[in-house]
């Protein structure tokens, strides 16, 4: 049997989780790079995952690095990535990426499609599965009514004064925050703030929560026809006002403002003082939440589709819910396109995968192996 090579880009709390999924499998070398040695050494002690030091903010390293390597995951920050998607693609090889890019992937598709090489994105928790749930019940129905997803990665005990911790990238919690919101309405797609449109919410084991928009429909609301979609990130009451009161006065910049004769970009400063606060200590732990509800119609009857997942932190493995949630569904898929499971050449976002007759179906069952359980109903049938 020949061994497959397969190298994760990005050592932090999703891509070591990603590395060691895949090293479960005899069937794959896996190797990890990052610029991080701290980070690297965290993992190194699995001795089976090959540790490389890497400056990742170099495409040229990227694209050296993984020549030797049949398939690439990719767990990048967001700034970085779509300079290291167009660094696999251009070197040939099938990628599985988490980074929550700024830019719309799919203006690589005609690259990759040249390549010959199979790159799904946002395949993580949300965007992610969010993405496969949607793309099967659209599968499922002649027409489709209403999409709304709710998702939130917070802690298991409240914390103050935000009422919430970073179990990823803060800096990407900060885009999340800023980035413009596209949604669907009256089957239109329109633009709205970030924080906008916000809403109390019951959700067993883990109470009320608020949900307010985000920009994470991304790819949905270019795949799926439906009147109305919205995607909103959920928290505990309270963080919000803290964040809306950051950004209206200006602490989220990027433009540099002059202070006792010195320029300051002020967005650099928060993270300097609010990141901090967002640090999970040692063994702290947290949970993820999402509810993904579309409504829709089959042969004239009306259907409704629901799924609901409520993850914490594994104190066996000390590892956080968000990574695990995050990171699973990046090495189910990953093997998938290794073993031709699905292997659709191009740039391919998750719901892709949700279309594909008893794909989800595998997908659920391997999460649920690695305790990640989606409960599902289905009203109609």
């Amino acid at each position: 049997m020949t061994m497959k090579k397969v190298i994760v880009l990005g050592a932090g709390m999703v891509g070591s989780v990603i590395a060691l999924d895949l090293v479960r499998d005899a069937r794959f070398e896996v190797a990890i790079a990052d610029i991080s040695e701290s980070a690297l050494e965290k993992i190194g002690k699995d001795k089976r995952v090959r540790a490389i030091v890497a400056d990742l903010s170099d495409v040229d390293t990227v694209k050296k690095l993984v020549d030797d390597f049949d398939m690439v995951c990719g767990a990048m920050p967001s700034k970085f990535g779509m300079q290291t998607m167009l660094s696999v693609i251009e070197s040939g090889k099938d990628f599985c990426d988490i980074s929550f890019l700024p830019d719309d992937p799919s203006q690589l598709d005609s690259l990759a499609k040249k390549r010959g090489v199979c790159v799904v994105y946002d395949c993580g928790v949300a965007p992610g599965m969010s993405h496969m749930l949607v793309g099967y019940a659209d599968s499922q129905c002649d027409e489709l009514e209403d999409v709304k997803i709710y998702v939130g990665g917070i802690p298991r005990q409240i914390n103050r004064p935000w009422f919430y911790k970073a179990a990823f990238a803060p800096s990407d919690v900060i885009e999340e925050y800023t980035r413009p919101v596209f949604l669907v309405e009256n089957g239109e797609v329109v633009e709205k703030k970030a924080l906008s449109d916000r809403e109390m919410l019951e959700f067993p084991g883990a109470g009320r929560l608020e949900a307010f928009n985000t920009d994470g429909l991304r790819s949905l609301v270019k795949t799926i026809k439906v009147p109305n979609m919205i995607e909103k990130t959920l928290r505990y009451p309270g963080h919000i006002d803290l964040i809306m009161v950051l950004k209206d006065t200006g602490f989220f910049s990027k433009e540099p403002v002059k202070t006792d004769g010195n320029m300051i970009i002020p967005l650099e400063l928060t993270e300097k003082l609010l990141f901090p606060f967002w640090k999970y200590k040692e063994n702290e732990e947290d949970m993820t939440v999402m509810r993904v509800v579309v409504e829709g119609t089959r042969a004239g009857e009306r259907l409704i589709f629901s799924w609901d997942m409520l993850d914490y932190y594994d104190r066996l493995t000390k590892t956080s819910s968000m990574a695990r949630t995050t990171a699973f569904p990046c090495a189910i898929v990953a093997r998938m396109i290794m073993s031709r499971e699905y292997h659709q050449v191009g740039v391919n976002p998750p719901e892709s995968l949700g279309r594909v007759e008893g794909l989800l179906d595998k997908v659920l069952s391997e999460l649920e192996g690695r305790g990640v359980g989606y409960l599902a109903r289905v009203e109609g049938e």
